[in-house]
């Protein structure tokens, strides 16, 4: 398995004693925006699936729901993307939810970095559009399509696990992700967010070439993964004799995702990645997060973060277990007590655990043809 490059990007740490300390961002172009841990302010092929109302569509009826997922380990999981091995299931949902809830905390009570308003409100086209790769329970879409009410703000997923009462501006479709041409026109789009869906993803880079081509010119992407190398403080890679269980149970994961063609360091290079497509390499802001898991930090604000970061984490661990047993080739007996080893870990750390968010946005050049 490859190791992880150095990142490309500049980091919003926290010190040993728990302490923010501001981030600094690296951008190709002269502006850039700062990652900060400031006060919170609470089937393959083929056109998507629509879900705009997902008991009254005819391709989505309460009758064909059991089609689009499948039961591994007895969590259920999406049908679409055999890549893809986290559930989608109420346990999945109420996860991506704690994980949303963290990151605006992080990102200062928004759901998002970059200029979205100052994009939106520039738009030359009368029809603005966003769309959220990996929407998963729809939160980042219903919140955008609140603060936004004249902008359309679609959600694309594996699964129909979204809610059905949503706001008049958004609506989910089903479509995978991976290796394939999105079911959009060229210049289709205002903004494009994408957060934690790497997993699923065997060809990032083509994946963000198709992304270049349905944003419209001056649009924003934006991109947020989070590095599975299990750390400690000062981002310092987490010794395996500190950690056994945790350190373990990361390892297999990612040697599953290597097995399924999935490339680990993808977390560590978006900007690189980013760079490397004509329209929008001039135009790079990366950033990092090192996020606490655990309850020891100081600063009140960092102490939520963590708080939820624990919780994230607590209720990531099991959901491994179905990529464990039919990816790594564990019995569930095996997964399950990977999984008991490295919540001892997390319950009663000998070392501080932490996790890292990496996380760029570009615009797309004015000047392209």
């Amino acid at each position: 398995m490859p190791k992880s490059p150095t990142p490309d990007t500049d980091s919003t740490a926290v010190d040993s004693d728990g302490d923010r300390k501001r981030a600094s961002s690296s951008s190709a172009s002269s502006s850039s925006d700062s990652l900060s841990l400031d006060s919170p302010r609470p089937s393959r092929g083929g056109s998507p699936t629509s879900l705009s109302s997902i008991t009254s569509t005819s391709t989505v009826s309460s009758d064909r729901l059991d089609s689009f997922f499948r039961t591994v380990c007895g969590r259920q999981l999406n049908t679409m993307n055999t890549t893809y091995f986290l559930p989608s299931d109420e346990a999945e949902i109420k996860r991506m939810d704690q994980e949303h809830r963290m990151l605006r905390f992080i990102l200062g009570g928004k759901s998002y970095v970059g200029p979205v308003g100052e994009v939106l409100a520039s738009s030359k086209f009368p029809d603005r559009r966003v769309l959220d790769c990996g929407t998963g329970s729809g939160q980042w879409c219903i919140e955008l399509a609140e603060e936004f009410p004249k902008t359309q703000v679609i959600g694309v997923d594996l699964a129909p696990i979204q809610p059905r009462e949503v706001p008049p501006n958004c609506s989910f479709e089903l479509f995978d992700l991976d290796g394939q041409q999105l079911p959009f026109p060229d210049s289709f789009f205002d903004v494009i967010h994408c957060r934690s869906i790497y997993m699923g993803i065997r060809n990032y880079p083509l994946f963000l070439r198709e992304c270049a081509r349905v944003l419209r010119k001056n649009g924003l992407i934006i991109l947020a993964e989070a590095d599975s190398t299990p750390m400690t403080d000062n981002k310092r890679p987490m010794a395996y004799s500190e950690a056994p269980g945790w350190s373990t149970l990361w390892e297999e994961y990612r040697r599953g995702l290597y097995k399924l063609g999935v490339d680990v360091t993808i977390p560590t290079r978006l900007r690189s990645m980013l760079q490397e497509i004509p329209s929008l390499k001039d135009n790079v802001v990366a950033q990092e997060a090192l996020v606490p898991i655990g309850f020891w930090p100081k600063d009140p604000l960092l102490l939520t973060i963590g708080q939820l970061s624990w919780m994230n984490q607590d209720n990531l661990i099991p959901s491994v277990i179905p990529q464990l047993c039919a990816v790594n080739g564990l019995s569930e007996k095996e997964a399950k007590k990977l999984v008991e080893n490295a919540q001892k870990e997390l319950y009663y750390p000998n070392v501080r655990p932490y996790s890292c968010w990496h996380i760029a946005h570009a615009r797309k050049s004015n000047n392209v043809r």
